[in-house]
């Protein structure tokens, strides 16, 4: 009953709902700890692991930047090797080109004079004429080279004495010419005086009329060349040289096709590098014109003058610009070689040293 309840039940009852107010107070500050027992608590990876795996990523990573390197390094290697052949051959097609030019400009007797160090003479009337040479040979009035002039020059000693001449070619300085005074002097001085004063006979028959002999073996002065010149009081004074065609060794090679000047296929020298040497202008025996009147001269065994004796004479000597061309050119020089300014090298290791007078 309300009015008349125990006095200690109620106060019990009191008690207890304090002790639950509490207990409850408890419960809700205990509640948000107690919470975190249900969570996901996330799983911590130890340290050596996350280290292990990073360097794992990082050589995985270093090796496909490796094997890219290694492929553009190849791919660029293959382009170095097309654009390295690609240079070979256009080398190859220079070197071609070249060397057929140079046959073209010998066919038209062209040497580039353009460009020659030394200002080319091309006046018609300072080239040495036939007539001029001829004069510089009567100046040495007791050689063998000035009595045949003079025996073809006088229509009475050629018709005199016509076995004496008839085999006889010509004098070397008037068989042939060259179209530049300073290149005419140099070929000039290159073979020398006794060499250009040289008698040429086609066969041994005529160097047989030119001089004979006794019984002793000395000179029969009253025959051959010796009995004209002690005609005209004009002895011979000293050995002169005679060339006979059939017994030289003539140029083996080719002839220039459709060439009215039957110029020789001579290669251009090249250097250890396979380059030409610059400065190289032609081949000696290539730049002398030969008159039309001995054009086709032949020796007996059908050979021409630039063959036999002009190839003889100069073999394969090299003309070039200047000294310094030349001099740079010397591992290419077999047999001699010009400049245009002066430079002479007779033959390889023999060099021609000062100035000509």
């Amino acid at each position: 009953m309300l009015g008349g309840g125990d006095p200690r039940r109620m106060s019990m009852d009191v008690d207890a709902a304090a002790q639950l107010s509490i207990n409850s107070r408890a419960l809700v500050v205990s509640a948000p700890a107690l919470s975190h027992v249900g969570e996901d608590i996330p799983y911590m990876v130890p340290r050596q692991d996350m280290q292990n795996g990073a360097h794992n990523q990082q050589a995985e990573s270093i090796s496909n930047n490796s094997k890219k390197l290694q492929d553009d390094l190849h791919e660029l290697g293959e382009k170095i090797k097309h654009h390295e052949d690609n240079v070979k051959y256009l080398k190859t097609l220079k070197n071609k080109l070249e060397e057929s030019i140079l046959e073209m400009q010998v066919a038209l007797g062209k040497y580039d004079k353009a460009s020659f160090s030394r200002t080319v003479n091309k006046d018609p009337a300072l080239v040495k004429s036939e007539e001029e040479t001829i004069d510089h040979i009567l100046k040495h009035e007791n050689s063998a080279a000035a009595l045949l002039s003079r025996m073809k020059s006088q229509a009475e000693a050629l018709s005199s004495d016509h076995s004496l001449t008839k085999d006889v070619i010509g004098i070397v300085a008037t068989l042939g010419k060259v179209d530049d005074d300073n290149l005419s002097r140099l070929f000039s001085e290159h073979l020398g005086l006794e060499t250009m004063l040289a008698v040429v006979c086609k066969t041994y028959e005529g160097v047989k009329a030119l001089e004979a002999y006794n019984k002793e073996g000395s000179i029969d002065k009253n025959s051959g060349l010796h009995a004209f010149a002690a005609s005209i009081g004009r002895p011979l004074a000293d050995r002169f040289l005679v060339i006979c065609l059939e017994d030289i060794r003539p140029y083996s090679g080719e002839i220039i096709a459709d060439d009215p000047q039957r110029r020789l296929t001579l290669l251009k020298p090249r250097l250890l590098n396979g380059e030409h040497p610059p400065g190289f202008l032609g081949f000696a025996v290539n730049m002398i014109t030969i008159d039309s009147t001995n054009l086709y001269c032949f020796s007996k065994n059908g050979h021409s003058l630039r063959e036999t004796l002009f190839y003889h004479l100069f073999s394969d000597l090299q003309v070039y610009k200047s000294r310094e061309d030349m001099l740079n050119a010397l591992s290419c020089i077999r047999n001699g070689a010009i400049s245009l300014d002066g430079g002479m090298i007779r033959s390889r290791g023999v060099f021609s040293l000062g100035h000509h007078h």
